[in-house]
């Protein structure tokens, strides 16, 4: 019954909002190239759904790849961060300075280097940079928070460092690793959709570069459904990402235990 609340009171928001709104334009006649109504948006996404689908497409397998690289690297750099202090010391403060650094900043630099003949490497390096540091800073915390009574008991027993790691470090990292996962999924695209938006025309043909065209060409209904797509690609990335995290910890976690009950 709870779960059944937890669907039907977003949908009847979202169901009131959408008749509001349509409701409004209909009411003021407010022109299409200001603000469009639902069902005008609606119309637009049927009209140009194959273009749409193959622009959203083209977005989350840039997504998907920065992400899956963040990933990697970013549990690949907290591991040498858990091993070696001197690494972390060494090399932790230039995370975070990529991470403060406004990527629309660097990502012209990204785009000449990397070369336009190769513009899918520049956009998947691009939002590889934005969802790296969460997994970074959320694995690297998690390896550090093992017990430490655990890690001497393993030791007095003459457990190796590569058995402290892969029997306690990482399952008490998990948490925290699918926790930055979460926060990493959405940046991907964030990131992706920035990227397109800098590689300009005649290069992207993600959704960034279908709201870039449709503002010009004053079709704000399709650009509104190029919105709705992107949001619904982040909707549904994060919600994979949540089921991945409940089936990971629901048998042994804390949090996901007292979301089952």
């Amino acid at each position: 019954m709870k779960r059944l609340t937890d669907i039907a009171f977003p949908l009847l928001l979202a169901a009131l909002v959408l008749g509001g709104w349509e409701a409004a334009i209909a009411h003021w006649q407010v022109p299409q190239y200001v603000m469009p109504a639902p069902s005008a948006i609606a119309r637009a996404f049927c009209a140009n759904f194959t273009s749409l689908m193959e622009s959203l497409f083209s977005t989350l397998s840039v997504t998907l790849q920065a992400f899956f690289a963040a990933c990697v690297l970013g549990v690949a750099a907290a591991i040498g961060f858990s091993q070696s202090r001197l690494l972390e010391r060494t090399l932790y403060p230039y995370a975070v300075i990529l991470q403060v650094t406004p990527v629309v900043a660097i990502a012209p630099l990204i785009m000449i280097w990397v070369g336009f003949e190769h513009i899918n490497l520049a956009l998947v390096i691009i939002a590889t940079i934005v969802a790296f540091f969460p997994i970074l800073a959320g694995a690297t915390l998690g390896l550090k928070s093992a017990d430490f009574n655990l890690l001497d008991l393993a030791r007095l027993h003459g457990a190796s460092r590569l058995q402290i790691l892969w029997r306690i470090r990482l399952p008490t990292a998990l948490p925290y690793l699918l926790s930055g996962m979460k926060t990493a999924g959405g940046l991907a695209l964030i990131g992706a959709v920035v990227a397109e938006f800098v590689a300009g025309s005649g290069t992207a043909t993600g959704l960034a570069w279908r709201i870039v065209e449709s503002g010009n060409r004053l079709e704000i209904a399709t650009l509104f459904a190029a919105l709705a797509l992107l949001a619904a690609a982040g909707v549904l990335i994060f919600a994979a990402l949540s089921l991945l995290e409940w089936a990971l910890l629901r048998r042994w976690h804390e949090s996901a235990i007292s979301q089952a009950a």
